[in-house]
Formats: C-alpha cells, structure tokens, sequence
C-alpha cells in the first residue's frame, strides 16, 4: 500500500527516518519500520536510506506499507442496541468500550463481529473484509450512533454525503472549564502529531481542515456541557479541537489534563443525532440517542 509522500518539516528534522515512521504511522513499530528500510520499502528524495539516517527539513519521504494479512473475521452472538433497520442499511448504538472493527489485538468482541452475525451476509463489502459495512467510524470509548451499510449501493451514497458535508453528525460532551460565549466554531487543521504516534494534533503541516460547531447546554463548576456539530470527520476532531482551546474532553487519557477522570473510562463524549438522506428511498432520516448512565451521572456529580 503506496502511502502520500510527507515533507519533512523543521520539527521532525534532526531525528532517525526508522523513529520518525514509527511515530507517523499508527500500526508500525519502530522495529517494523526499521525493516521496511532493509526491504527498500522506504526512499528518501527517492533514493533508500539506511535506518539511522537524520532527516532534513524539505526530505521528501516516502512508505510503501505492504497490504496487511487478512484475519478471518468472525461472527459473534453480541447484543446490539438497534436505533433504525431495513433492507440497506442500519444504525447502532454503540456502548463506550466497544471497538468499531478488528485490528491489531482487537479481532474479536467488536463492532463488526457482532454486524456479521446480525446480519449475516448482508454488509457492504467497498471497506473490506476487515470493515464491512462500516461507512464512519467513533473511537472505542466514545458512545453513540453509528450508520452502517447493508450493501455497496447504500455504502457509496452515503459516503457521498459525508463527504460533501450533508450527513449531519451532532455529540454531546462535558469538557474541562467555563466559556465565555454561548456558541462558537473551532476551524483548525489537524493532523499526525510529529512525536506521538497515537496522537492527531493541529498543525499546518501534512492537515487536512477541520470545522467543529459548539453550543453550551449547561454550565458547571469547572465543566461545561456542549453540543458539538461536525463539519468535517478527521480522526479524534472533537477530541482535539476542545484540547486546543483550552477545554479538553473531561475523562480523555490521551487528550486531557494528566491526572485523569478515571471512572468516566475515557472520554465523555455521545454521538447522540444523526441526519441524512436515505439512500434508497431520498427521505430524511433523522435519529437520536438519550445520554447514556455513565454521562448523565457525572453531569449529576458536577451540578
């Protein structure tokens, strides 16, 4: 798998090309990269490099990261919270904890284990085996609604819509202080951190833009209570944008303040509104989702 070439900037100058890749991509471990280089699977300004080269300001870098192995992926009897179902599509609860769809040491107990027995054959297949049916994605410990595709028709319109801004995604959050307006919007790219490979980050260089509309719905002693709209879907966009202005996502170990809201279990953050057309008959389908008990306690522990 060809990956876009990255410019180096003047943060990553300095450090060995093996270190940078292991930070840059999310499955690779430095060991990993350090043998995609013996392999040539790396060039820099289109030539191989050894694994302790020192990157320069302006290198052009370049992975190719060969097609991971297929596991077989199987059906599991999961309890699913079915928020809407027909013939093209359905859309799920998520609980917090749950991952989305198999990788590395996730092959079982996810999202799509549970799809695959529910609905048997009937899943989209454009994301491959690994993803069927999936058409976005919320990170493990984020709740909420989730649109999943039944086959490739539905799949490739609703991905159109995604893209072109019409699929109405809204969350709801608790996030660290107090704001001075009522509503406001974060538009700031964002993109791999240059040193945690974990980590998205805003930054300007190798982004993509990033919008996120905020509305306050209750105010706290040091928290407040939003409604997040997205209009774009980069990786941890909520996540990172409140960090950025100062009012990371209240639970978030990644994100937020060091000493973290252990028993939130991570972020406390709802997808809790989704509105889009359906695929097949062009209707308005509008859903939502109550708070969750994990939410609606700690909004009750603060208030």
């Amino acid at each position: 798998m060809n990956e876009s070439p990255v410019i180096i900037d003047e943060n990553s100058a300095g450090g060995r090309v093996d270190s940078f890749i292991a930070s840059y991509f999310d499955e690779l471990s430095r060991s990993a990269a350090g043998k995609l280089i013996e392999d040539g699977s790396v060039e820099v300004n289109g030539k191989s490099v050894s694994k302790n080269y020192k990157l320069r300001k302006g290198d052009v870098l370049t992975v190719s990261i060969p097609e991971p192995k297929e596991y077989e992926i199987l059906p599991e009897n999961i309890p699913l919270d079915i928020a809407y179902e027909d013939d093209d599509l359905l859309v799920v609860n998520k609980p917090k904890g749950m991952v989305v769809h198999p990788a590395a040491g996730h092959y079982s107990g996810t999202l799509v284990n549970a799809l695959m027995f529910h609905c048997r054959d009937s899943l989209s297949g454009i994301n491959g085996v690994m993803r069927p049916g999936i058409v976005h994605r919320i990170d493990k410990d984020t709740s909420g609604l989730l649109i999943v595709a039944k086959n490739d028709f539905s799949h490739r319109l609703l991905a159109d819509q995604i893209k072109e801004h019409s699929f109405t995604r809204k969350y709801q959050a608790v996030v660290y202080g107090n704001f001075r307006n009522d509503e406001g919007t974060v538009d700031a790219p964002i993109g791999r951190h240059p040193s945690e490979r974990k980590k998205m980050t805003v930054t300007l260089n190798n982004s993509r833009n990033a919008v996120t509309h905020y509305r306050v719905l209750g105010r706290y002693q040091g928290f407040t209570h939003l409604e997040l709209t997205l209009e774009t879907g980069r990786t941890h966009q909520i996540r990172v944008h409140m960090a950025h202005i100062g009012h990371p996502v209240a639970g978030d170990p990644v994100y937020g303040p060091r000493k973290v809201i252990t028993s939130l279990e991570g972020q406390c953050l709802h997808a809790y509104y989704i509105s889009f057309t359906h695929p097949r008959t062009g209707e308005t389908l509008t859903l939502s989702s109550p708070l969750p008990e994990y939410f609606k306690t700690f909004l009750s522990q603060i208030g």
